[in-house]
C-alpha cells in the first residue's frame, strides 16, 4: 500500500492536488482528524482492504490538535509503517494575491492581515515540512505543470528531486522580473531589432537566432552560463531550494534574451534525456523540473 500525507501551506494548491490525485486512482480524504490518522491507515492495510493507495489531506485545519501529528507520525516510523509526506508550498506574495483574488480569509489570520496568518501558519507546519519526501513549490506552476509533476511522483515513480528551475526570459524597460533568483544582462550582444527585416521577428525564428548565435560572444557567454548553473543546482537542492528563477534580460526581451534563453534551456534540458550518451558518460541526472518562459515575448507589438 502506498499512503500519502498531503500537506502544506493553504492557498498553495492542496484541494486541487488532492482532485488530481484521486483521478490517478488513489482514495482520498481530505482533512482527516489527526486521531484516526492511524487507525485509517490500520484499516487500509488490513488484507480485506481494497486500498492500494491512499492520499489524506492534513493542514491548519486540524487546529491545536495539529502538533498530535508529530507523535503520530513517530510512532507509525517506529512500527515500520510507511508513508510518504507531499508538502505544497508558495511564495508569500503569491499567497496573498491568491487569497484577495478569491477573496478569502486566512484560517489563522484571526481578522488581521493575510500575511500574519502566512507567517503563523508556517510555524505550525514547519515540522511537516522538514520530513516531506516532496516539495512543491507551486508559485509559477499552470494547474498542468503541477499535474505533470504528480504523475512523476504517484503515477511513473521517477526519483524526485524538490527542485524547479525556470529559464526565463525578459526585457529591461519591462522591469527586472520580481522574482528572479539570478539575472542576467545580454545587452552586450548587437541588436537585430536595427537590422532590416529582423525586427518584427522573435528569438523563436531562426533569422534570429542564426543572427544572435553568429557572435562567438554568444556561445561564450553560454558555456560560462551553463557552467555555472550545472555547479550551483545541486548546490542548491542540497541547501533545500525548490525554486530556482533564471532571469535573461536585453533591452525588449523579443530577441537575444529569447534566442540565449531557449539555447540554455536546450543545454540543461539535455540531462533529462537518458538516451544522451554525453550526459550518461559524465554522470548527469534528472535531478530537477525545467521550463521556459518568454514573459515579454509579445510586448512590443502590443504597443505599437
Amino acid at each position: 500500500m502506498r499512503f500519502v500525507i498531503l500537506t502544506g501551506i493553504s492557498g498553495a494548491g492542496k484541494s486541487t492536488a488532492l482532485k488530481m490525485m484521486e483521478d490517478m486512482g488513489y482514495y482520498c480524504v481530505d482533512n482527516l482528524p489527526i486521531a484516526l490518522v492511524e487507525r485509517f491507515y490500520e484499516l487500509s492495510e488490513t488484507a480485506s482492504s481494497e486500498l492500494q493507495k491512499v492520499a489524506v489531506g492534513i493542514d491548519v485545519r486540524n487546529g491545536q490538535n495539529l502538533s498530535e501529528m508529530r507523535e503520530v507520525l513517530e510512532k507509525m516510523h517506529t512500527e515500520g509503517r510507511k508513508y510518504e509526506i507531499l508538502f505544497l508550498d508558495a511564495e508569500d506574495t503569491v499567497l496573498v494575491k491568491r487569497y484577495k483574488e478569491t477573496r478569502r480569509s486566512h484560517p489563522l489570520a484571526y481578522g488581521e492581515r493575510v500575511d500574519k496568518g502566512i507567517s503563523r501558519e508556517r510555524k505550525s507546519l514547519a515540522f511537516l515540512k522538514e520530513n516531506a519526501e516532496y516539495i512543491i513549490d507551486t508559485s509559477r506552476l499552470l494547474t498542468r505543470e503541477l499535474k505533470a509533476e504528480l504523475e512523476k511522483i504517484f503515477v511513473n515513480n521517477t526519483d524526485y528531486k524538490s527542485m524547479f528551475v525556470t529559464v526565463l526570459s525578459f526585457g529591461f524597460k519591462y522591469g527586472i522580473p520580481a522574482d528572479s533568483d539570478l539575472v542576467f544582462d545580454v545587452r552586450f550582444l548587437p541588436n537585430p531589432y536595427y537590422v532590416e527585416g529582423l525586427r518584427a521577428k522573435s528569438g523563436n525564428d531562426k533569422e534570429i537566432q542564426d543572427y544572435v548565435l553568429q557572435y562567438q560572444e554568444a556561445h561564450d557567454f553560454l558555456n560560462k552560463l551553463e557552467d555555472m548553473i550545472r555547479f550551483l543546482i545541486p548546490n542548491y537542492i542540497t541547501e533545500g531550494k525548490n525554486q530556482l528563477v533564471i532571469s535573461i534580460g536585453c533591452t525588449g526581451g523579443k530577441h537575444r534574451s529569447v534566442t540565449l534563453a531557449n539555447e540554455l534551456y536546450k543545454r540543461l534540458e539535455c540531462t533529462h534525456d537518458v538516451s544522451c550518451t554525453e550526459c550518461r558518460q559524465e554522470g548527469m541526472s534528472a535531478n530537477y523540473g525545467l521550463k521556459i518562459e518568454h514573459r515579454d515575448i509579445e510586448k512590443d507589438a502590443l504597443h505599437k
